[in-house]
């Protein structure tokens, strides 16, 4: 077994002297690996291009030979499309920036301080974690009532930011935990504030993690259907776009070339947010987890 894992490590460990064929495979693997990963896609823009609502066929061309563009067409056009893109754009990307700057504050009190409770209250983050998202549904629905939080934007983006904090305090409290004190010091002694320091010496360098706790929670809230179900139902006007695609399935009847269409543009603004934003995946994600 020891001799097995050792040619592992081997054969994926970078050299430069790599034999022609090591190379050839592992690309080949690759590319067989995207290709599993991408066809569903494909199939679903094949879906997207077919006239009325013909889900099957016999024919596996990804491009019919009737393709056409009405779907989309009445996507945009004859449904309130772009009114549910937009107001998913502004509650995921309000949620995204609320849990960045409250989860990169106190992540570095987390990291920087020692004080009573700090163990038990990491702890406790991370046991939020564990909580099934569905048993959550009615405390926030009751607290939303109180507050006079159903049906509005405060109120999603309330609790979008409140489940994705705990996490994003994790993942920037250890990315924190590696950037070396003496940086800090260094603008102390120079006459720079605590404040000061953070802003400008811990947060330009915790750029990577900052990316991937903004990815989180736009991710979570961009995704998410079973909240927006229960504080927006009956405000139709600031529905998401996971609310505002059930409307095309009906009880008997689904527009499934139109909901294809809805999906591959659903797609957009996430495939362009994470190809921006690849340079600091990487990296984010691993320093994140060095130190705890």
């Amino acid at each position: 077994m020891k001799t097995e894992k050792n040619w592992f490590a081997w054969f994926f460990s970078a050299k430069r002297g790599d034999s022609p064929f090591k190379r050839l495979l592992i690309h080949l693997t690759l590319i067989f690996a995207s290709i599993i990963a991408v066809y569903p896609v494909l199939r679903v823009l094949s879906v997207s291009l077919r006239p009325g609502d013909r889900l099957l066929s016999t024919s596996l061309a990804l491009i019919p030979a009737d393709a056409t563009l009405q779907n989309y067409i009445t996507v945009l056009v004859e449904k309130d499309f772009l009114l549910w893109i937009w107001n998913s754009l502004a509650i995921t990307i309000s949620t995204a920036i609320i849990g960045v700057i409250l989860s990169s504050t106190s992540a570095y009190a987390f990291s920087r301080w020692k004080f009573p409770g700090r163990t038990v209250g990491l702890i406790f983050l991370l046991a939020t974690q564990m909580i099934p998202g569905a048993m959550l549904m009615v405390p926030l629905f009751i607290l939303a009532v109180k507050l006079h939080l159903v049906g509005t934007y405060r109120g999603l983006v309330i609790a979008y930011s409140v489940g994705a904090i705990p996490f994003s305090v994790w993942i920037l409290k250890g990315y924190y935990d590696t950037i070396p004190r003496d940086l800090e010091e260094a603008a102390l002694i120079d006459g720079a504030t605590r404040i000061s320091a953070f802003y400008r010496i811990i947060l330009p360098l915790s750029t990577p993690a900052l990316a991937i706790v903004f990815l989180f929670n736009f991710m979570q809230a961009w995704n998410d259907f079973l909240l927006a179900r229960v504080l927006l139902a009956n405000a139709t006007e600031i529905w998401t776009w996971p609310l505002g695609l059930q409307q095309l399935q009906g009880q008997f009847q689904t527009a499934w070339g139109q909901f294809a269409a809805a999906s591959i543009m659903v797609m957009i603004p996430v495939v362009a947010l994470f190809l921006y934003s690849s340079k600091y995946l990487i990296s984010g994600l691993t320093l994140g987890g060095v130190k705890g």
